[in-house]
């Protein structure tokens, strides 16, 4: 059985500036900027990122588990009834893929590169 932790949580914003100034100044949550429609925080108790969304209604937190093997954890999902909602992709730092459960919510797993 694969076993995986939530490592990570991913925030809609319509204004990552102001949303990025409000975590700061209220929580103290630091930064790493990763352009005009990604940034990830940290000194959260847990580490994410706050991703640009034009949408009427925000998306719902996106979380995000950590695997050593990617292509195990994507076997898992879908033996265990997810379906694969984004292939695995490429990005700064390593690879995942998302999915949906089957009560309707949608989650990611990433492994290193």
């Amino acid at each position: 059985m694969t076993h995986l932790k939530i490592n990570y949580v991913e925030l809609a914003s319509r204004d990552i500036g102001a949303t990025k100034g409000f975590l700061a100044k209220a929580f103290g949550w630091e930064y790493a900027d990763y352009g005009p429609e990604y940034q990830s925080f940290t000194n959260a108790g847990i580490d994410g990122g706050i991703f640009q969304n034009t949408d009427d209604i925000l998306k719902a937190p996106l979380v995000v588990l950590k695997a050593e093997d990617l292509a195990e954890a994507e076997k898992a999902v879908k033996l265990a009834g997810g379906v694969i909602t984004q292939p695995p992709f490429s990005f700064p730092g390593g690879r995942r893929f998302h999915f949906r459960e089957p009560g309707g919510n949608e989650m990611a797993v990433w492994s290193e590169t």
